[in-house]
């Protein structure tokens, strides 16, 4: 179950990124707003808690600027996770499957 992410998202995250490497701490949602030439912080807001419930970034509740976008490609743990299941006992394959349903990595 790969995370599906709109062009929009795609946006916000691919700025947060680029302005936290830049600054060394996450943007505030009014200069996203900015960046991105969205109409309102609310809708930044809107963005952000999307994200956050797909799993692909993390903000700490009554924190400024704490934003983190996490890995949500997961490229290295899905090999690793198939190199596994090749040589490993059925209870074993269970178990992993269902880590790897739970973590939403697709192991095709």
């Amino acid at each position: 179950m790969a995370v599906k992410l709109t062009k929009k998202q795609l946006a916000v995250l691919d700025f947060l990124q680029d302005f936290t490497e830049e600054k060394g701490y996450s943007p505030s949602y009014r200069e996203i707003m900015s960046g991105l030439g969205l109409s309102s912080v609310s809708a930044v807001a809107e963005h952000i808690e999307n994200l956050v419930s797909k799993g692909v970034l993390k903000k700490v509740q009554g924190a400024a600027r704490s934003l983190e976008v996490l890995d949500y490609k997961h490229e290295e743990t899905v090999e690793l996770f198939k190199v596994k299941i090749l040589d490993c006992s059925e209870e074993e394959k269970d178990i992993l499957t269902k880590a790897a349903d739970i973590l939403g990595l697709d192991l095709g």
